[in-house]
């Protein structure tokens, strides 16, 4: 919300997002419960030029510009190695947790992650299951499509039980400037209604 206060591009957004995340850390609860419960930070930041992934891990990034097709992010890592912008210092801290050793190619999901990046795009989980509908309807993706995928329960994109997704959002944003951009915000906790 503050890079869209503050930032009126997709790349001054993750800068002011990289800059508070410097600044202050991250973390907190996720849970309303007494269960502790966190994770770090993903975004997806677009203008209508560009579009960015920012993935955190306390307060190391990495930044990969979205340069065609299809993207999406859920609660787990997913930049390997095409990093167009990091953390000064994100391999030095890796390297010195013997995270990585400074020889192989780096690849922050693998480096940063719990789960190791190849069963990401292999097992059924959110991640692999929102690629794969993304995927499905590359080329013709519609705001309509969007909410449907959205939507979807048996995906896991929309999630019921203990850890329910409250809250989903599709953006249109035309290239050419004189049309306006248009937001739509579901009304309730559940996306499907």
């Amino acid at each position: 919300r503050l890079g869209l206060e503050r930032a009126d591009t997709a790349e001054k957004a993750l800068n002011v997002i990289v800059d508070l995340l410097e600044k202050y850390g991250q973390g907190g609860n996720c849970m309303e419960s007494h269960m502790t419960f966190t994770y770090h930070n993903s975004f997806l930041i677009a203008d209508r030029k560009e579009a960015w992934v920012l993935e955190t891990s306390e307060k190391y990034w990495a930044a990969e510009k979205v340069e065609g097709g299809v993207r999406n992010i859920s609660n787990q890592l997913s930049i390997t190695t095409k990093i167009d912008r990091e953390h000064p210092k994100l391999k030095e801290y890796a390297k010195s947790n013997g995270w990585w050793d400074g020889k192989k190619e780096f690849d922050f999901a693998a480096t940063y992650s719990y789960v190791n990046t190849a069963r990401m795009t292999t097992t059924r989980g959110r991640y692999c299951e929102g690629y794969k509908l993304l995927n499905k309807h590359k080329g013709s993706i519609t705001s309509e499509i969007m909410m449907e995928i959205l939507r979807d329960k048996e995906s896991g994109i929309n999630m019921e039980g203990g850890f329910m997704t409250t809250g989903s959002m599709v953006s249109v944003l035309p290239q050419q400037p004189n049309l306006p951009c248009v937001h739509y915000f579901t009304g309730t906790p559940d996306p499907a209604r």
